[in-house]
């Protein structure tokens, strides 16, 4: 696998296979291994890495903010995204049933796949290889999702603080601009009688969210530090 090439990553060619068989196809086959028990321990490494490395790169956020991190980026969607960004799909041995319904596309099977291949290079190379394809893989996810701040709903959470400071809720104001077809709009939200932070987007939802999220990180961070 290109991927694995690049990283230098070897991977025993029988364990390689064992990630890709699908229980469908392990059971039409006579009932030989599928790659579950792979799948079981990639989910726990892939589990840890993300876990350490989000502790150490955000010191200042907050435990329910780390826990909303970690999953946006190791879901059964954001997995599934993995295979498909990785080409996983075109390994994976599926029954008959599976082929018929097209299983290579499934989000569950591209997800339990992904696990099962990091379970996979787990046994070969040993922690540091598998540490090194995770992160070499999730860590650009992990800081997207963190810049985008998708992972969490920073408007409730802007909402909670101002409570806690004593404060009004927060009040956002729009505009907008370009034509129809191509509107932008602009977010300022006000929190304490001043104007925070801005965040721009297509959509006024969006771009409440951005303001909310820059807004949140400003003021939480002296608290938190």
């Amino acid at each position: 696998m290109e991927k694995l090439d690049e990283l230098g990553v070897h991977v025993d060619a029988q364990l390689f296979e064992l990630a890709f068989t699908h229980r469908s196809w392990a059971y039409e086959n006579g009932r030989v291994a599928s790659n579950e028990r792979l799948e079981f321990l990639g989910d726990a490494v892939l589990q840890i890495v993300v876990t350490e490395h989000i502790f150490r790169t955000y010191p200042l956020m907050a435990e329910g903010h780390m826990a909303k991190l970690r999953a946006s980026v190791v879901s059964s969607l954001a997995l599934a995204e993995v295979a498909r960004d990785l080409g996983l799909a075109e390994h994976i041995k599926l029954g008959r049933g599976e082929v018929a319904t097209a299983g290579d596309n499934k989000t569950s099977i591209l997800a339990d796949t992904t696990e099962a291949l990091i379970g996979a290079i787990h046994i070969s190379g040993g922690s540091k290889g598998s540490e090194r394809f995770v992160q070499s893989v999730f860590i650009p996810r992990i800081a997207n999702s963190e810049a985008e701040g998708s992972y969490t709903d920073f408007k409730t959470s802007l909402q909670e603080l101002c409570a806690v400071r004593g404060w009004a809720p927060p009040r956002y104001e729009i505009t907008g601009s370009g034509p129809d077809h191509m509107r932008v709009f602009t977010a300022v939200v006000v929190v304490n009688g001043s104007a925070v932070a801005s965040g721009t987007a297509p959509s006024k939802k969006t771009a409440e969210q951005k303001a909310a999220t820059s807004a949140h990180r400003m003021l939480a961070e002296p608290a938190d530090a």
